[in-house]
């Protein structure tokens, strides 16, 4: 939501006329910055420095893997801290790997909730609706902003 709300302020700010490449640009941009870098820091902070917090939110015992998905996350966020403001080609290398994380992960709490009948708020919450809707939400921002995306840059490549 916080990359939403700073999307619209530069929006707002943006010169005008506002067009939407430049609504698109800078959804993507802060998307990238919030959703991919900030919130994957928090991740890192998360599992690595209260890791049985974060196991007991997901219904989960602690363990080693915790460190694991924290490190892991701190690279999420390292790139997508580097990525928000840059290349296409960046912005999608930023979004993807994080992305098949936690559409990954989305698919592993729904197997727990299935067959372990875990709905603790870090598994069947929030969590598990964000883990499908904000990649998704990253990948079609991609889709609208591919610099191969309009209909007359596919006639002229064909």
């Amino acid at each position: 939501m916080l990359g939403l709300i700073v999307s619209l302020i530069a929006i707002a700010r943006a010169e005008h006329p506002i067009d939407r490449p430049l609504v698109v640009e800078k959804l993507l941009a802060w998307y990238v910055f919030f959703s991919i870098g900030v919130d994957n820091l928090y991740n890192f902070v998360m599992h690595v420095f209260f890791g049985k917090l974060s196991a007991a939110f997901i219904g989960w015992a602690d363990s080693p893997f915790q460190f694991e998905v924290g490190t892991a996350s701190l690279g999420f966020a390292a790139v997508g801290l580097l990525a928000a403001f840059r290349s296409y080609d960046l912005r999608l290398a930023a979004v993807l790997g994080p992305s098949m994380f936690t559409l990954g992960a989305a698919v592993g709490h729904l197997y727990q909730m299935v067959t372990a009948h875990n709905f603790a708020p870090g598994n069947a919450g929030i969590i598990f609706w964000t883990d499908i809707f904000i990649p998704l939400f990253g990948f079609a921002l991609l889709r609208l902003s591919c610099p191969n995306a309009s209909p007359r840059a596919t006639l002229a490549t064909a």
